[in-house]
């Protein structure tokens, strides 16, 4: 956490705490009625429908700034996200039990994405959130979303990314999950999962994959790597004790060596996603604030008497 009283920090949670949606019930209520509104939306002026990925995210920030001002702001978006719960365990990102696959098959859903199932880059924010504001792995809720996550792990150790690409993005998210709820590092989905990045990693140090891996190509590939991908795998293999691996080494020299004189990264591939094999996005955020997150997390473990990280994200 920042020093108590930084102005500019200060200033971003009080211009984030102004846009969280507590007078709007949006549609998210038809499956949910008696939950009250508490989330953020990813847009403007799209106060019917807050996302809980957005949502777990702001809140993990707000609560990081340890100030009793925001306890009501937390209160409201851990209520709110508690309450999208699907019955599966998992969180899709607008709305619960948003699982009638057949409709992806009717002749004028072209993109087959007409739905929002429950999936392991929103779950394990959520849980990421939760568990960072001191909900246990025994809270039942945290226990239902980790047989969700662990129940969506595939063979090769991966999960799967929704909403960025894409093993390697899943991957990250669930690692800083398990890791926030206490599951020990030694445990075997972890073990598989810091197994798949390990596999992955580039000659060059880095980690790049293409949204052909939501088609058929190979999980984790690509031509070349991508700063805000490297920094995917490299929280994620930190969230897992793996702080003072070589790969992770080799990750960070990697962007200090791909760090341009103006201290941004060029990154040209597109690493987020619209829908799977149908659109994907280019945030011009993602190569910048990655991977300054993904270095200051290493300098801060090496600067550490341990190597646990000890936030959800």
């Amino acid at each position: 956490a920042w020093p108590h009283g930084s102005a500019q920090v200060d200033a971003a949670c009080a211009w984030l705490r102004e846009r969280q949606i507590t007078d709007v019930v949006g549609d998210w209520a038809v499956r949910r009625p008696g939950v009250s509104p508490g989330g953020w939306a990813f847009q403007y002026h799209n106060d019917f429908y807050p996302d809980v990925d957005d949502t777990a995210v702001v809140g993990m920030l707000l609560d990081r700034q340890h100030d009793p001002a925001q306890a009501e702001a937390l209160r409201r978006a851990q209520a709110w996200v508690i309450g999208m719960q699907s019955s599966d365990g998992g969180w899709g990102a607008f709305e619960p039990e948003n699982t009638h696959l057949y409709l992806n098959h009717i002749p004028f859903a072209d993109h087959g994405a007409l739905l929002d199932p429950p999936t392991a880059d929103v779950t394990a924010r959520c849980v990421s959130f939760l568990t960072q504001l001191g909900m246990s792995a025994e809270n039942p809720v945290i226990r239902r979303a980790i047989g969700f996550l662990r129940r969506g792990q595939e063979t090769d150790g991966s999960w799967f990314g929704r909403w960025g690409t894409n093993y390697v993005y899943g991957t990250w998210s669930v690692l800083c999950a398990l890791n926030a709820a206490g599951v020990p590092h030694d445990d075997p989905a972890i073990r598989r999962a810091v197994g798949f990045l390990l596999s992955v990693q580039r000659d060059d140090g880095g980690w790049g994959e293409d949204e052909e891996t939501y088609a058929d190509a190979p999980r984790g590939c690509y031509h070349e790597s991508t700063p805000s991908q490297t920094a995917w795998a490299l929280l994620g293999l930190m969230a897992a004790g793996e702080a003072d691996h070589e790969a992770v080494a080799r990750g960070v020299a990697y962007l200090t060596r791909t760090q341009r004189a103006d201290g941004e990264w060029t990154e040209l591939p597109y690493t987020a996603v619209g829908f799977p094999r149908v659109f994907y996005l280019r945030y011009h955020g993602y190569r910048l604030y990655f991977p300054l997150l993904a270095l200051a997390r290493y300098r801060n473990l090496q600067r550490a008497n341990d190597r646990v990280v000890s936030v959800g994200f």
